[in-house]
This record gives structure tokens, sequence and C-alpha cells, in this order.
């Protein structure tokens, strides 16, 4: 038995070749730098999420009860014409992402500001404001290359 040809249609083939080049651009997508550093941070920041919450409930929120009481104030609540407002919850959420934010900028945020300030401190600048837009132009310029001004280079003397 004999096999009839395959008439050759072209919208067909034209629908096979988007979809490899489709294929092929998620595919340097997902494998792009830029997706796989977010994906490691989402990872990493997880990972200190839960360390942080971690260390909240072993040492903060038991200072926080020598303190104050009862850290938990979930069981907090009023009720209006029989509804339940449960405010307690609200409250204690507020208190540990205030607390949680105290512990990264104390702990993360402005350790790291100090020592990348350590580490810049002996450069020197390259780039000022542009007196006109405020954008950054070398301080060689003579002109702004966002607003097209004429400024004078930062290493002559303005006229007088």
């Amino acid at each position: 038995m004999r096999i009839p040809p395959v008439p050759h249609r072209p919208d067909l083939v034209e629908l096979r070749r988007s979809g490899v080049e489709t294929l092929g651009g998620f595919r340097s997508f997902l494998v792009r730098g830029n997706l796989v550093d977010l994906a490691v941070a989402f990872v990493v920041g997880a990972a200190f999420a839960g360390l942080v919450k971690d260390f909240v409930t072993a040492f903060i929120a038991p200072l926080l009860a020598l303190l104050g009481g009862e850290p938990d104030f979930s069981r907090l609540s009023f009720t209006v014409s029989g509804t339940r407002f449960p405010y307690g919850v609200f409250l204690t959420s507020a208190t540990s992402f205030v607390i949680t934010a105290a512990i990264v900028y104390f702990l993360l945020v402005l350790p790291t500001a100090k020592l990348l300030a350590r580490l810049h401190r002996g450069q020197v600048a390259t780039e000022r404001d542009c007196p006109h837009c405020l954008s950054p132009i070398p301080l060689e310029a003579r002109r702004c290359r966002h607003c097209t001004a004429e400024v004078l280079p930062a290493t002559e003397a303005p006229p007088r």
C-alpha cells in the first residue's frame, strides 16, 4: 500500500517556525542572568525571613512578654452587632513586622552601608550633576547629554 504525499502547507510551516522561535526566546529568558539572580535572591530571602521569624519568636517575643505581658495579641477582638472584629491579629502582625524590620535594618542594612562607605572612601568622583536638569554628567563635559545645556567643565573655574 502506498501512502499519498502530504501536500505542502506554508501556514503550518510558518506556525511551526514561530513556535520554535517562541520556545527559543523562552529558553533564553529562563537562562538569562537576571532571572537566575532573582530566583537565588528569592530563595535566600525566604530562608532569611524564616531565620528572622524564628529569632523573633525565640528571643524578642519572650523579652516583650517580660516587659509588657503577653506578646501574642491574636485573641483581642471587639464585637459590633454580633460581628467579631479580631484586631489583635493585626496588632500581632504589625508588631512582628516592626520588630523584623528593625532587626533587618540594624543587623543587615546598617552594617552593609557602613562597609560600602569604607570601601568607597578613597575613590575620586568621576561625575557631577548638571546644574540645569540635575542628571549625572562626566566631570569634563562641556554639554549635558540629557538636556543639551552648555556647562563648564568641573576642572575650569567659573567666569567672574
